[in-house]
């Protein structure tokens, strides 16, 4: 009697398991369906940038105007954290391991700084040679990775910046646009905006090697890329209003639809990484959604 009892109890564990697996992966699913953190209106058409600091603050560009960088709130209010000088404007926020927020500065042709305790920015870098600092992806030893665009004639080019200096990397590209490493950081990946191409290069001591076709698009711009703790890429897919998620091969796993079409970039954060926060420039808004696996810095 006793084994049966036993026998009916692992029967109906088994089921119970059974029943709850397809509602776990329902669950997964919707996380993936996207809202509006901030209200429509209150960035400029340029937003871009989205960063987490280390407290977990959410910081995107072009608050209100071109030229400043404003600080989100998790209820979605926003406000001017600082105003760039002379003219200067930012595509892009990164936060190096000093707690150091760098801009890339696409009208003043600079990398942007600002000190931890302070709301001043200041020349990091500065170069004739840029054409139009936009993108930038940073390691864990800060060492700083930027894409460099000439939307004129739609080529580009990528940098990299460290304790020797600025050093140009790869030219003769296409309209170099968003820039990510994987976790390792043992690869670079670039997006091509106008030739809807993401490229993949062997980070080496030297620069880049390596370079080979990650991924291929027929329609719609690309923009910025991020990557989660398991190396699958994420592309905002511009124009198209969504985000493809790439594996760590260059296979589509999903694709995120979004309310705003012109998707500029994303980051990860959230108390556990696992909020993903977009910036539309049509909406000139800010959308987010919840994932399955945490952005890579998490």
């Amino acid at each position: 009697m006793r084994r049966r009892v036993r026998c009916i109890r692992s029967w109906i564990w088994w089921l119970a398991l059974a029943a709850c697996a397809p509602a776990k992966t329902m669950q997964s699913e919707a996380a993936f369906l996207s809202r509006d953190l901030t209200a429509e209106n209150l960035f400029a058409s340029s937003i871009e940038g989205p960063e987490v600091d280390g407290r977990g603050r959410l910081f995107a560009t072009n608050f209100g105007r071109e030229g400043t960088i404003g600080l989100v709130y998790s209820d979605g209010r926003c406000e001017t954290f600082i105003t760039l000088p002379g003219g200067s404007a930012s595509s892009s926020i990164r936060f190096d391991s000093h707690g150091r927020m760098l801009l890339a500065d696409y009208r003043g042709h600079n990398v942007l700084v600002v000190e931890p305790a302070s709301r001043e920015p200041h020349i990091y870098v500065h170069s004739d040679a840029f054409n139009q600092p936009n993108d930038m992806a940073i390691t864990r030893d800060d060492v700083l990775y930027i894409s460099d665009p000439n939307w004129s004639n739609g080529s580009g080019q990528l940098w990299r910046l460290d304790r020797s200096g600025l050093l140009k990397i790869a030219d003769a590209m296409g309209t170099t646009n968003g820039i990510e490493l994987s976790p390792d950081e043992r690869t670079l990946y670039v997006s091509e905006s106008h030739q809807r191409r993401i490229w993949a290069f062997d980070v080496v001591p030297s620069g880049l090697s390596g370079k080979r076709l990650f991924a291929e698009f027929s329609a719609h711009g690309l923009d910025g890329l991020k990557c989660d703790r398991e190396g699958n890429l994420y592309v905002t897919r511009y124009g198209n209003g969504s985000i493809v998620v790439l594996s760590p091969t260059g296979q589509t796993v999903r694709e995120i639809a979004l309310k705003g079409k012109d998707v500029s970039n994303l980051v990860f954060g959230g108390a556990d990484g696992r909020s993903v926060f977009v910036t539309l420039q049509d909406r000139k808004s800010i959308e987010t959604f919840r994932v399955v696996i945490p952005g890579k810095r998490f």
